[in-house]
């Protein structure tokens, strides 16, 4: 019993031995981190600090975790070479299962692909460059923002301000040159151009920067975009203040890394950069920020004795949460295998010099790390496709030895923290010590005026006349399109000296066309160019154009041909053929009207006189009728024999291109374009220089060796057809274009505000009065330049004729249904006999033709019989006569009437 009890003993004593070597093997599970940094640099001493500092808070906060990481710190030295060679020692004789680091984009280059050889996480807190040269791997993360994900914020700042060029100022390094593509697209989603780029070698002397700042000084752009290391940007603006460049109207932005890493310069250059704004991450504040920032600026200043001033940067708050993130994620793997469980499996370089062996804990650490979520010091710790998630961003302004806060961006725009105020950004100090927000630009500093191009193709010299000083041979140009221009120039709210250059050649002659004159300015040749150049297209491709000072189209101006009425038939031109004929008619019928209503009252009737009311009524309005009649009528013939009738010789566009006719424009227009693009044929159209020669090509005719047409810009043919308008007409359709518009190189920062004085201008009349002033002349009477004359129509009289008709036909129902009245009984007697058709229609017709015995009555003292006519309505057959009594007949008489009626 005892031996049992005994071997119990020693067996539950092995176990629990066991159980407890296997605890203590749990909980000294380690994770071999290699940290590469340079521990000479301000980045590399910051991280190492705040890895240290990392390392001691987790692990007190989380004592009972069962893993833990290692760090093997090495010197980078700042080399790309030994940079790699490091961490290739790392990874070989230390067999890490991370890598903190590198610390820039050139080491990163070279480092990651070590990484993906034996899939070991690379994790760098401060490579920020998103330079393709180290595209993200399956095995690089970055727990630090993207540079790319600040050109937002920088563009918001230059749309506020309504900047609309910018000079980018960069290191030539990946880190300099990863952020520019994505600052460009950023630039022109808000419409700023980038007028000019300054790529600084790193290596660059004193004697170079200055040279350099220099350059940018004679640029017309005065803002500023400088992304470079703190080292080389310490000398840089030292430099731009001893040029004079830290003055009123400048404006400085620099980029979060080195606003970041400001309170690490120098006095003195703190001081040159008084007034530059900048971005950098929004941090959130929390009391366990400013717990650790105070814990870590005491460690940094106890273990770098040698500097005097430090801050937790936003590289240290990268580092810290890095660290923090990379032990979650090592507690979530849990166990490592040891070393010798790894894969026998080398992996070889190019070289075959090294070997190293494929980590299986790498891919489950880096999986784990992309899960892990949390607050840190930085702000919220969530890694995004291998990159920390994109967060706000602090517009900061230099003031005094450090930074203040003026705004906040947003993904949705710059915000101020500030509810009771409206205002977007605080008040910003700019340099000079001012408020004023300089306007981005300024004519250069140098004595050199705007070298101005005016084109000098002959034409109206009421636009452009350049002239010739016989003493000193010097242009002097006049017109009214110069006269314009000093206008829109002496309306701007600063003062630019220019100068006009004639485009012409030596001997005096044009040098080239509108084209020619447009890519000149592109070539830098010239500052701008004025004058009647049209807004195209092809010209938008390498130019800038300010707003159209005078409105645009082409017209088409053609001969007009005479058609004097000197004919036999001139009388009938007054009136249309379809007004003659129912005038015409209209007289028939009312002489046929009258009739009816006087010729059983009037004795008297052939004109001479009207009895009945009715037919007095018809008279009167057809007389008032003939009155307007002969009225117009005199008239139009009066106008007809007295002036011209004006018609185009030519009506449109497609007859010209059918007839195969000759056309004409300006000389180095882009009309003639236009023209081949409207189906002409390029031999079929002339160009001319002078007014003149247009006028006798016209006249001549494109048979007789000249044009049909004529096709110019509004301005020309108004001012061509108040010369010419006895001849010449414009027809067609006004095909649209761009107005005139004075030229500028793409970006230049002259077209807002020069565009600004032309609406000025305009809006006020200042333009029109000018324009006035050249051109007296107006163009010809009539909206198309034409006196003209027409027939008139029977519309124009449906009306009158409509009243008249209907008061005609009025009278006349009137009338009948008055007489069928009144002799119905005898109507009825008649329609009932046992005669034919005829006799009865003809009985019937002489009764109503017959006159009235009432109103003949009073006049038999005038001899006049009162006994209506006898005679009958005989056929040429035997007839039966039928008495009719005096009763019968309205009891006019006594005497008996017989009405002869055919038999049956």
């Amino acid at each position: 019993m005892f031996f049992f009890l005994s071997c119990l003993s020693v067996s539950l004593l092995s176990l629990l031995v066991i159980f407890c070597h296997a605890q203590t093997e749990v909980a000294n599970t380690t994770f071999q981190v290699g940290v590469l940094l340079d521990f000479d640099s301000v980045i590399g001493r910051i991280g190492l600090n705040s890895l240290s500092l990392a390392l001691s808070d987790f692990y007190s906060v989380n004592a009972n975790y069962t893993t833990k990481l290692v760090l093997h710190a090495r010197d980078s030295r700042g080399q790309v070479i030994d940079a790699a060679a490091t961490a290739l020692s790392l990874l070989k004789d230390v067999e890490v299962d991370a890598i903190i680091g590198p610390q820039n984009s050139e080491q990163a280059s070279f480092v990651i692909g070590l990484g993906d050889r034996v899939n070991v996480p690379i994790i760098s807190f401060s490579a920020t460059s998103p330079a393709p040269g180290y595209p993200p791997t399956s095995y690089f993360v970055r727990t630090a923002l993207s540079d790319s994900a600040q050109v937002d914020a920088i563009a918001a700042i230059t749309k506020h301000f309504q900047w609309s060029q910018v000079v980018l100022v960069y290191e030539d390094s990946h880190y300099g040159n990863g952020i520019i593509p994505y600052l460009f697209h950023a630039l022109q989603d808000v419409n700023a151009q980038v007028s000019y780029r300054s790529i600084i070698p790193q290596t660059a002397t004193d004697e170079i920067l200055l040279q350099e700042i220099y350059k940018m000084k004679t640029t017309q752009t005065r803002i500023f975009v400088v992304h470079m290391s703190t080292s080389l940007a310490s000398r840089f603006f030292l430099k731009v203040k001893q040029a004079g460049m830290m003055v009123e109207g400048y404006a400085w932005i620099v980029t979060s890394g080195l606003m970041d890493l400001l309170y690490s310069m120098d006095p003195d250059v703190i001081e040159t950069m008084q007034g530059v704004l900048g971005v950098k991450p929004l941090t959130p504040r929390s009391r366990k920020l400013s717990f650790t920032a105070t814990r870590w600026k005491k460690k940094f200043l106890h273990d770098n004795p040698d500097i005097l001033q430090a801050e937790l940067s936003l590289y240290g708050l990268w580092a810290y949460d890095t660290l923090w993130a990379l032990a979650m994620a090592a507690e979530r793997v849990g166990f490592r295998e040891p070393p010798s469980s790894l894969q026998n499996t080398s992996v070889l370089n190019s070289t075959n010099m090294f070997s190293t062996k494929i980590s299986q804990t790498g891919p489950k650490l880096l999986e784990a790390m992309s899960d892990v979520v949390f607050e840190g010091l930085g702000g919220k710790f969530h890694l995004v496709d291998g990159q920390l998630e994109r967060s706000s961003f602090q517009i900061l302004n230099v003031v005094g030895n450090g930074e203040r806060e003026v705004g906040i961006w947003t993904p949705q725009g710059i915000l101020n923290m500030n509810v009771t105020s409206s205002e977007k950004m605080k008040s910003i100090i700019f340099p000079g010590d001012t408020t004023i927000v300089p306007k981005g630009w300024k004519v250069p500093v140098s004595n050199k005026k705007l070298r101005i191009a005016v084109p000098t193709e002959p034409g109206f010299t009421e636009f452009i006349k350049v002239e010739k000083e016989l003493q000193t041979n010097a242009s002097r140009l006049t017109g009214c399109y110069i006269d314009i221009f000093d206008a829109v120039m002496a309306a701007l709210p600063y003062a630019v000296a220019y100068e006009y250059v004639p485009f012409e050649k030596p001997d005096g002659s044009s040098a080239g066309s509108y084209d020619e004159i447009t890519y000149q300015v592109f070539l830098q040749n010239y500052d701008a160019a004025v004058g009647d150049i049209t807004i195209t297209y092809k010209r938008l491709k390498y130019v800038d154009f300010a707003l159209p000072f005078t409105g645009g189209g082409v017209s088409m101006v053609v001969p007009i041909t005479n058609d004097h009425p000197d004919n036999k038939w001139i009388f009938l031109k007054p009136l249309k053929k379809e007004l003659w004929l129912t005038a015409i008619t209209l007289f028939i019928l009312t002489g046929v009207a009258l009739w009816i209503l006087e010729h059983r009252f009037n004795s008297a009737y052939r004109g001479e006189r009207i009895v009945s009311n009715l037919g007095r009524l018809v008279v009167v309005v057809w007389v008032f009728v003939v009155l307007i009649l002969s009225s117009t009528y005199t008239a139009s013939l009066s106008s007809i024999l007295t002036a011209q009738r004006l018609k185009p010789a030519v009506t449109n566009v497609e007859e010209l291109i059918r007839n195969g006719d000759y056309v004409g424009c300006h000389k180095g227009s882009f009309i003639v374009d236009l023209l081949q693009d409207l189906g002409f044929d390029k031999l079929k159209i002339m160009t001319y220089e002078h007014p003149s020669d247009c006028e006798k090509a016209l006249s001549k005719g494109s048979e007789n060796g000249g044009i049909s047409a004529l096709f110019a810009v509004m301005p020309y043919t108004n001012l061509f057809l108040s010369n010419y308008c006895h001849k010449y007409t414009t027809v067609g359709p006004t095909y649209p274009t761009e107005g005139f518009a004075y030229v500028f190189p793409k970006g230049s920062p002259l077209i807002a505000d020069i565009s600004r004085s032309v609406i000025e201008l305009t809006e006020n009349g200042k333009i029109s009065e000018i324009e006035r002033k050249w051109m007296k002349n107006v163009a010809c009477n009539g909206p198309d330049g034409t006196v003209t004359s027409t027939s008139i129509s029977l519309q124009s009289f449906n009306t009158l004729f409509g009243i008249t008709g209907g008061i005609t036909a009025t009278c006349l129902v009137v009338f009948l249904v008055l007489y069928l009245y009144k002799n119905r009984d005898y109507i009825k007697r008649i329609l009932s006999s046992n005669t034919t058709i005829w006799s009865k229609v003809c009985a019937i017709f002489k009764h109503f033709d017959d006159r009235d015995p009432k109103s003949f009555r009073a006049k038999l003292e005038d001899g006049e019989t009162s006994v209506p006519n006898s005679n009958m309505c005989v056929n040429t057959r035997s007839s039966t006569v039928v008495p009719v009594t005096s009763e019968e007949m309205g009891d006019v008489n006594t005497e008996q009437h017989t009405l002869a009626i055919s038999p049956p």
